[in-house]
């Protein structure tokens, strides 16, 4: 670098994934990799500064180890993300770098926070920046002009996408466009992290994204206000490349892509199932998928390349309340996809939510009944929570329908949000009833009997921990 700031050293970053408690997490020992964290800090890396990350959950950290590992690694700037769950942890965190060094710059990235930078910032005073939406090209700018701005941060305000406070002012910036090619983002700095403890039980395991933004409008979901309504996708050799990274370098063999719709552009999932067979890869997979955008033609292609779950949002068993939450698809359709997909023995993840506004005890009913007919590999039921970002949120805000602005209750097993007096009676036992409904029936039963082992482990610890919470819960 030349220049007056050639002589300035490079930072020391030091990014954090806060101490979480999930019961899931806990019951199924499955922790995801958090991508977030890895792809902020390959950028960071390349410009020279040093990078460590915490990933707590998988160190099985708690506050007081988050600490050493600040104290130790003495960093100029903390990065955190957090869930919108897990956000009071974070804040712990914020909290705890502060405590150790006043100067540490901290700064927090994630869903939650892009939608609730000013509530943040006000929540949290150990907070410094904000950093809202994809984060790649903004924090590896922001941590840029630290070096050279350091306290002035004034100077930060011709930053795009970043929200911070001056004094008792807060500023927001305007938003940064979206990264148009997904395929010059670097890879996650997989090296980072403790790849040996991302297991599904003695496999190997990671997650990949290959896509970003959705052109749909489902009123409880965000992805489309974070990463746009425009369908961003990474070119099949390059996503490829990184699961060959992943076998090769770390010996994973089984692999979640986390993309919305795996299957939106078909030519697009045809050709990355080509591509794993022709280069012999031998992983297994599972993907997400939309009941309209996929066929039989498209499921074969899947298992052939490895494919051994797909997971779809079927929602309601209610038309009329999959017309209130936009989304956009009928309940022929999720039917015959179902069936598609056992047709081709592939195993089917559908999803259901209860107490979206407009339910009643008969539409709740219907869902229960039609997950029954539908009769997936395995089902998961939810309550309708209402997250920052999405267009629920904003509806129950305007209508009085939030309960509470806990947000260590938005876990899709709390109830947080009332419904128009149509439903009476507590959701928690509505949500109870239908997993004891689906899991309990004797066809199902037998079922998993048939079963490879893996999925009677996963049918018996999800079953103890959604009865377990939820028995407590009364």
């Amino acid at each position: 670098m030349k220049g007056p700031f050639a002589a300035k050293l490079k930072m020391k970053i030091l990014l954090i994934h806060p101490p979480s408690k999930f019961l899931l997490k806990e019951k199924l020992g499955i922790i995801a990799i958090p991508l977030g964290l890895a792809y902020l800090a390959s950028p960071l890396e390349k410009d020279g500064h040093t990078v460590k990350i915490v990933d707590s959950p998988s160190l099985g950290y708690e506050f007081d180890d988050v600490k050493e590992e600040i104290k130790k690694f003495a960093p100029e700037v903390v990065g955190i993300t957090a869930t919108t769950s897990n956000i009071y942890n974070a804040y712990n965190v914020a909290q705890l770098a502060k405590g150790i060094d006043p100067r540490i710059k901290v700064i927090i990235g994630g869903p939650h926070v892009t939608f609730t930078a000013k509530q943040t910032l006000t929540e949290c005073p150990f907070i410094d920046i904000v950093v809202r939406g994809e984060g790649e090209v903004t924090f590896r700018e922001l941590v840029n002009k630290l070096q050279f701005f350091g306290e002035d941060f004034s100077l930060l305000k011709q930053i795009k996408g970043i929200t911070f406070k001056i004094k008792d002012t807060i500023i927001e910036t305007e938003d940064r466009p979206f990264i148009k090619n997904l395929d010059e983002i670097p890879f996650p700095a997989y090296h980072l992290l403790p790849m040996e403890r991302y297991k599904v039980r003695n496999k190997r395991f990671g997650n990949i994204i290959t896509s970003r933004g959705c052109p749909f409008s489902c009123i409880f979901c965000s992805s489309s206000q974070l990463f746009g309504k425009i369908w961003r996708a990474r070119s099949p050799e390059n996503v490829i490349k990184e699961i060959k990274l992943l076998k090769e370098k770390y010996n994973v063999t089984e692999i979640e892509f986390l993309d919305d719709t795996f299957t939106l552009n078909r030519k697009r999932a045809e050709k990355i199932c080509d591509l794993l067979i022709k280069e012999k890869l031998k992983i297994s997979w599972a993907c997400s998928s939309r009941v309209d955008t996929i066929d039989k033609g498209l499921i074969e292609k899947l298992k052939m390349a490895g494919c051994h779950t797909i997971y779809v949002g079927v929602e309601s068993g209610s038309q009329e309340i999959l017309n209130i939450i936009n989304k956009g698809i009928t309940l022929s359709q999720a039917e015959k996809t179902i069936n598609l997909i056992k047709k081709v023995k592939l195993n089917s993840f559908a999803s259901f939510i209860i107490g979206i506004p407009g339910e009643t005890a008969k539409t709740i009913k219907n869902t229960i009944n039609f997950a029954k007919k539908l009769s997936p590999s395995f089902v998961q039921f939810t309550i309708c929570t209402p997250y920052p970002g999405t267009k629920l949120f904003e509806m129950a805000k305007e209508k009085g329908w939030l309960l509470t602005k806990d947000w260590s209750k938005y876990t899709i097993l709390d109830q947080v949000m009332k419904l128009p007096g149509q439903v009476a009676t507590n959701l928690n036992k509505w949500l109870l009833r239908a997993y004891l409904s689906f899991y309990l029936r004797p066809k199902f039963l037998i079922e998993q009997i048939k079963r490879k082992s893996f999925f009677l482990f996963l049918f018996r610890k999800i079953s103890e921990t959604v009865f377990e919470y939820l028995g407590a819960k009364g």
